[in-house]
């Protein structure tokens, strides 16, 4: 029995190698408008055998690097857990049979819900697996600079926001034959800026009402009627992370003032190259204090992630994320989007 477990493991192993060095399939924001405009029948069987061949793939890839990754990383507990969800995500796409009529797509869409729901927790559960190699290294190498392990991640991360992106468009399609007004899935044709930044702006300061007692108002600038299509849970969680690390400035400065303003103070001239890597926060971890994934709730700041993982979002469909500060006065985030929807996913 153990032997055969063993073989079985190994099949696996080559199947998931075979299947990595297959080709990607990039997808636009507008493909996926245009296509999930019309989800027939027909539409969503087309679009469960796209997925059924190329989610795997994508599983497969980021699988084979987790399998190899410098400095003993693949190693860590919490990285062997992710390893473990993606080789398990993989054999589960593989065991499906091809999908030919209503009831397959039907099961292959729970199937693949399941699997989003699996993966919830790989962003903590990541970073607590480069906590765990932060331990461990020597004090002598500045694991800043470790240039192999911020590409990985930026990989690892893009390949993740697209993987879920293309279920949740699926799922979505699906589960709701009558949509909202200008919504295809969860493309918001005609989505407002504004709105979308006035409640991620309300969500952080929820979160730093809850961690300091009080927070800075933030006051919104922009036309009410401009609309544009994206998905706004991407520009929520942008705008989210951007908004919550002004306010934790503004906030941890002013703690001992009777006076609130709008400057954070800026970032200190040696902490902006490191701003956008997965490896530094100028805050305690809340997973150092708490490994406990299931009790780790949203904090202000600690994981050091916000802002790459920020800005891999607006790059996934051809934006981009950049910081300018001056240190001592304050920071000044621009965020660009992608209006026209036209830019390949940059595949990983």
């Amino acid at each position: 029995m153990a032997v055969k477990k063993l073989n079985d493991s190994l099949s696996l192993i080559d199947e998931v190698r075979k299947w990595g060095s297959f080709k990607q399939n990039g997808v636009s924001l507008r493909y996926m408008m245009e296509f999930g405009s019309k989800p027939t029948e027909k539409n969503l069987l087309i679009s469960a055998q796209f997925l059924h061949k190329e989610l795997p793939i994508r599983i497969a890839r980021r699988g084979v690097e987790l399998e190899s990754l410098p400095y003993g990383l693949s190693d860590k507990p919490a990285i062997l857990k992710v390893r473990d969800w993606y080789l398990e995500s993989f054999r589960d796409l593989r065991s499906f049979p091809d999908i030919k009529d209503t009831n397959s797509v039907l099961e292959f869409t729970k199937m693949i819900q399941m699997i989003k729901v699996r993966h919830n927790n790989v962003v903590p559960m990541m970073a607590l697996g480069v906590q765990q190699l932060k331990k461990g290294l020597d004090r002598k190498v500045d694991y800043e600079d470790l240039d192999e392990i911020h590409e990985f991640l930026d990989r690892f991360y893009m390949s993740r926001i697209g993987i879920r992106m293309l279920i949740g468009q699926h799922v979505a399609l699906h589960d709701d034959p009558n949509p909202a007004p200008n919504c295809v899935g969860i493309i918001d044709t005609k989505m407002s800026p504004l709105e979308v930044a006035r409640i991620a702006s309300e969500d952080a300061r929820f979160i730093c009402l809850r961690e300091y007692g009080s927070a800075p108002d933030v006051n919104i600038y922009g036309d009410p009627n401009f609309t544009f299509p994206y998905v706004s849970a991407h520009l929520q969680l942008m705008v989210f992370e951007l908004v919550k690390n002004s306010l934790r400035a503004v906030q941890e400065r002013v703690i001992d003032s009777d006076e609130v303003s709008d400057e954070g103070g800026g970032i200190r001239r040696s902490g902006l190259p490191k701003l956008f890597t997965f490896l530094y926060s100028t805050a305690t971890n809340p997973l150092e204090e708490d490994s406990d994934l299931g009790n780790v709730r949203m904090t202000m700041a600690g994981y050091g992630y916000g802002l790459p993982i920020s800005r891999l979002y607006a790059r996934y469909f051809g934006g981009d994320l950049q910081v300018i500060s001056m240190e001592g006065y304050g920071t000044d985030a621009y965020l660009h989007l992608s209006r026209l929807g036209d830019s390949q996913e940059p595949l990983p």
